[in-house]
């Protein structure tokens, strides 16, 4: 048996009556951006959020790039981040003229660790934008903590729906940053039909300038205070958005108890690091992510079993060729740098059956001759 690692048809197949019958009436209206779908779902993810305002935009990438803009970073400024995530995260700092400034990951939950990010802080520091790796919160009251007065753009584009708990409260993905900003891409835990994003704030200022910046700078058709950009969401994908959404939180169920058979059935493998989860964290496992030294090996023998699997990610952001301008070198982050030479996310996704991840389970067991 071959097992995909996610399989969207699945899923589609179990919501595609409700989807169909939340597109059609756009498509007979012929309204498709921005409109009442979409500030019907902003609506809704603010809820989920626990943020006052939400700004639906084109795609993840450009969630981050308005957060930045709205903040007014620009050359000369610096940004910190995580050199162990998905490309936007410093590309987006870079397509605004800052400089990505990077720091080094907990080995454990792979998240950016809030004492390098303090002392990374220059007088050029404009902005921390700590990542939410594979569906467990990053430590942002502890970078509150430590840089009180620093905004945070909180890249949260794999932790939808996820929470953490500080000071003995729930807290959302997005609700404690000054920003946060979600993915829409089809793979993410809540995926489009296509690509889409969306910004969250408690700040009113900062909500009424995203506004603006999405349709070019303007709030007025043909009338424009600044120039923005085009990024809207458009009405198709936000009532499909809007569709699955009541399906979230049993999908998250669903693949925290994926995750947990998975822990259980390599417990036993000394050679296997499984996903650490922080305690103050109740993560959606947009990844089950582990740590295995002979990683490379034991991605072809899972190949030739027909078991899906990927590497996020096989090369940090701050070994990019792009970003060799920046003068980092093998040994800048070492953390994460060891980790992009053992990291293996294996399926994960709620419509897996047992007899599929009793077949992950058995190929992963088989090459350590189990």
């Amino acid at each position: 048996m071959s097992v995909p690692l996610l399989d969207l048809r699945a899923q589609h197949a179990v919501i595609r009556d409700a989807v169909v019958a939340a597109m059609m009436p756009v498509v007979d209206d012929q309204a498709f951006i921005l409109g009442a779908p979409v500030a019907q779902l902003e609506c809704e993810v603010a809820g989920l959020s626990n943020t006052k305002y939400a700004v639906g935009c084109a795609s993840g990438t450009d969630a981050l790039l308005l957060a930045l803009k709205v903040l007014d970073i620009g050359p000369g400024d610096e940004v910190i981040t995580s050199p162990f995530t998905f490309f936007a995260t410093a590309g987006t700092i870079h397509n605004v003229g800052a400089t990505p400034v990077f720091v080094d990951i907990d080995p454990k939950t792979f998240n950016i660790r809030p004492d390098l990010v303090a002392a990374a802080v220059t007088s050029r520091t404009k902005a921390v934008i700590p990542v939410d790796l594979f569906g467990q919160i990053a430590p942002i009251e502890e970078i509150r903590r430590l840089l009180p007065s620093m905004p945070i753009i909180e890249d949260a584009a794999q932790t939808i729906g996820a929470r953490r708990k500080i000071n003995g409260e729930w807290t959302m993905a997005g609700q404690t940053a000054t920003i946060g900003t979600f993915s829409f891409f089809p793979s993410k835990n809540l995926g489009g039909y296509g690509d889409g994003g969306m910004m969250v704030t408690q700040d009113e200022a900062i909500f009424n300038r995203l506004m603006r910046l999405r349709t070019h700078g303007s709030v007025k058709t043909y009338f424009h205070e600044e120039v923005g950009f085009n990024s809207r969401l458009d009405a198709l994908q936000a009532v499909v958005l809007k569709a699955k959404l009541p399906y979230l939180a049993g999908w998250s169920a669903k693949r925290r108890e994926n995750a947990a058979y998975y822990d259980a059935a390599f417990a036993d493998l000394a050679e296997i690091t499984t996903p650490f989860i922080d305690p103050a964290n109740e993560s959606i496992f947009n990844q089950y992510t582990i740590r295995v030294e002979t990683r490379d090996d034991l991605k072809a023998h899972l190949a030739s079993r027909g078991i899906g699997h990927s590497v996020y990610y096989p090369l940090p952001l701050h070994l990019q060729p792009c970003f060799s301008y920046l003068g980092y070198r093998e040994g800048s982050c070492p953390v994460s740098e060891q980790a992009s030479h053992e990291v293996l996310s294996l399926p994960v996704f709620p419509e897996l059956t047992r007899a599929q991840l009793d077949e992950v389970v058995a190929a992963v067991r088989s090459f350590y001759g189990h």
